[in-house]
């Protein structure tokens, strides 16, 4: 997996419903994600409401003197009850263990039982071949 793809807020982008090119009602996105960190993009959440991120002076959320701050734990509260994922624990993962290790573990933890392709934490699919998964 491309580690440029793991977002500051801890996400994995490569199992991100957006960056599938989908939308969260299953519709196609008109405009397609190319993931949190090209410098042309906005991320969708915490990039919009921190400078530093903006301005990318840090690469990820927990080098901030603010870490976590309200807008993070917001999204990992919804993330949590939603998902059942927490970003903060991505976070101090990817902070103790390096992107590398937190990319490895992702691979293990959400592939596809039928093709081994990383599947949509949103909604368990498989974009690759389409099969519905239940992400643990």
């Amino acid at each position: 997996m491309e580690t440029s793809l793991v977002a500051p807020c801890g996400i994995n982008c490569n199992q991100c419903i957006s960056y599938f090119g989908y939308t969260m009602s299953g519709k196609p996105r008109v405009h397609t994600c190319n993931g949190c960190r090209p410098k042309d993009k906005n991320c969708a959440f915490l990039k919009q409401d921190c400078d530093l991120l903006s301005e990318m002076a840090i690469d990820f959320c927990f080098e901030c003197e603010d870490y976590p701050c309200d807008n993070l734990k917001k999204m990992d509260r919804n993330y949590q009850e939603k998902y059942k994922i927490s970003l903060i624990e991505n976070l101090e993962f990817i902070r103790d263990k390096g992107v590398d290790e937190f990319l490895e573990n992702q691979i293990a933890k959400y592939a596809c039982s039928e093709c081994g392709s990383p599947l949509c934490i949103h909604d368990g699919r498989c974009y690759t071949c389409l099969t519905p998964n239940k992400v643990q």
